[in-house]
């Protein structure tokens, strides 16, 4: 498996962000990895990304194991792809892990997060304002994409 970190080059590194950002847009859904006491779960769960890829955000009821999980260990994966089932996958979908850590939005600071979240899941605006919906927004701190199969390349994300 060959293993690129994008570093130093500006022009190699925009275009992997251009690349990520643009899986990001055209996906809704993600695959939540995070741990607990009885081990690793993985959810399904409906994300938005800010502009600067710098965090996504996710919401869920607070009475489930994913919301239990993040309050004890707030590390988390979110893996996002655009893979439809086909052979063809293997070279012509990617797939990108964002690693970072998860906290819950605070309610004085819901008001831009809930509007980027809604913007692309409008749909959802009756379960995000139940009281018993957490929005989390995760900083993320590392990008890994994999496209062909096993073409990685990393991107670190600045604070």
């Amino acid at each position: 498996m060959k293993r690129k970190r994008a570093e130093s080059p500006a022009e190699g590194l925009s275009e992997l962000q251009r690349r990520i950002g643009a899986l990001l847009k055209t996906q809704k859904l993600a695959v939540l990895s995070s741990q607990g006491p009885d081990g690793p779960y993985g959810s399904l769960v409906a994300f938005a990304e800010t502009p600067d890829l710098k965090q996504l955000l996710f919401a869920t009821t607070r009475s489930t194991r994913k919301y239990n999980n993040l309050c004890g260990n707030p590390r988390v994966a979110l893996l996002i792809d655009n893979r439809s089932n086909r052979e063809s996958d293997f070279y012509r979908a990617m797939a990108v892990t964002a690693i970072g850590e998860a906290r819950e939005v605070a309610a004085q600071e819901r008001e831009t997060p809930v509007s980027l979240y809604l913007t692309k899941h409008p749909r959802l605006t009756d379960f995000l304002s139940s009281p018993s919906c957490a929005l989390f927004c995760v900083g993320v701190e590392t990008y890994l994409s994999v496209s062909r199969f096993q073409n990685v390349q990393e991107l670190q994300i600045k604070a």
